[in-house]
């Protein structure tokens, strides 16, 4: 059975005429008593508020804790996506950038080329172009000391 703060303040005792208890002592214990047990019932209430508020929070907590796990673990995926990425773009740069420069060497090749087949062809212009004056200055030397000056 229960004992309520009341039930304790509302106790009667049997009054024994001989050696019995002093009544007023009684109420005044009763009523200590009594006071005491309706802090003593206030405060577990107020312990049980709390302990429920500390539940929802720790549930709480437990959630946010969940959802920052999660909030990380998505970051952590992105950022290696992100670097999967720069890698790849990477790649395709340098790979662009290869193909870029092979292009810039085969070109300067056949300009190399082209400029020493010019030069080539300008060599055997001179050459050409020796003979043909040693041969114009031979005939002329030779039609200078033939002709017979008069």
């Amino acid at each position: 059975m229960k004992i309520t703060p009341l039930d304790i303040q509302q106790q009667q005792f049997k009054v024994k005429t001989f050696r019995g208890l002093d009544p007023d002592d009684v109420d005044a214990f009763l009523q200590s008593v009594a006071g005491e047990m309706e802090g003593l019932i206030r405060e577990n209430s107020q312990m049980k508020e709390q302990l429920s508020r500390h539940s929802r929070e720790t549930v709480e907590m437990a959630e946010k804790e969940r959802e920052l796990r999660e909030t990380l673990l998505s970051a952590q995926r992105v950022i290696e996506e992100m670097k999967a990425n720069a890698r790849k773009e990477a790649e395709l740069i340098v790979s662009e950038a290869e193909i870029k420069g092979e292009r810039i060497v085969a070109d300067a090749e056949r300009q190399l080329a082209g400029l020493k087949s010019r030069i080539e062809e300008v060599r055997r212009q001179k050459i050409q172009f020796e003979m043909s004056f040693k041969g114009l200055l031979e005939s002329f030397s030779h039609q200078l000391l033939t002709d017979d000056p008069v």
